[in-house]
């Protein structure tokens, strides 16, 4: 006999003794766990699910899957580009009995997919949820309570002014006030600092200030020598 099952998110025919790679599963080795998203068994179908259906598995072990690469490259004047390996992990399964009907719908393990999920039931769900609507609850109080605060401290913040003696950083391609902010803010306030930059200090501004390649892309170390001259 065979059966369809499914599990995270994926389908598989399988039949008693056959040994699968699935999404990995939160089971350790030597585990009995079942699977109860059957769509087929034999020649009954399911509608999407057969009612009572269920797929017996024993964990052989937790394994990872063939290396991946992802490959990106920019192609601009002052592109980039970025390599990555992934190894998804991946649970070793051996399938046991085909439960027509009668299979237990509380014994099956919840799928740890990579998003992180779990499958709560029963009284445990419900908990959960009373749970996260008490949280809630308390913290709409606390930002209630809050918010008269953060409006009467809102007048003592200061405003940034451009340092005296600074050059206007907004000649540069690509910078605006709140990009000049962010740099009288590092105590970057002239060209000539700017111009002096190395590799090192582009990529370490760049990371800090979140600026995400403008600066090569936009060429403010070559702009700034120009017009520190």
């Amino acid at each position: 006999m065979f059966a369809v099952l499914k599990t995270g998110g994926k389908q598989y025919r399988v039949q008693s003794g056959d040994v699968l790679r699935v999404e990995k599963l939160d089971a350790q080795a030597g585990d009995e766990i079942q699977f109860n998203d059957v769509l087929m068994v034999g020649d009954t179908i399911g509608a999407p699910l057969v009612e009572g259906a269920g797929v017996k598995a024993t964990v052989i072990d937790q394994i990872k899957g063939p290396k991946t690469i992802n490959f990106v490259k920019r192609r601009r004047k002052h592109g980039s580009q970025r390599k990555k390996g992934h190894r998804q992990q991946l649970t070793l399964v051996r399938i046991g009995d085909i439960l027509e009907s009668g299979a237990s719908d509380t014994g099956i393990r919840a799928a740890l997919s990579g998003r992180g999920i779990a499958f709560a039931t029963g009284a445990v769900a419900m908990a959960a949820a009373g749970a996260a609507a008490a949280y809630a609850a308390t913290r709409s109080d606390d930002t209630a309570d809050a918010k008269p605060a953060k409006k009467a401290a809102a007048p003592k913040a200061a405003k940034a002014d451009a340092p005296a003696g600074g050059d206007d950083l907004k000649v540069l391609s690509g910078v605006g006030p709140a990009l000049e902010k962010k740099l009288h803010a590092e105590g970057i306030t002239t060209y000539a600092q700017i111009a002096a930059w190395s590799d090192a200090d582009v990529e370490e501004f760049g990371e800090k200030l979140n600026f995400k390649g403008r600066i090569e892309r936009e060429g403010w170390v070559e702009q700034a020598k120009e017009l520190s001259k």
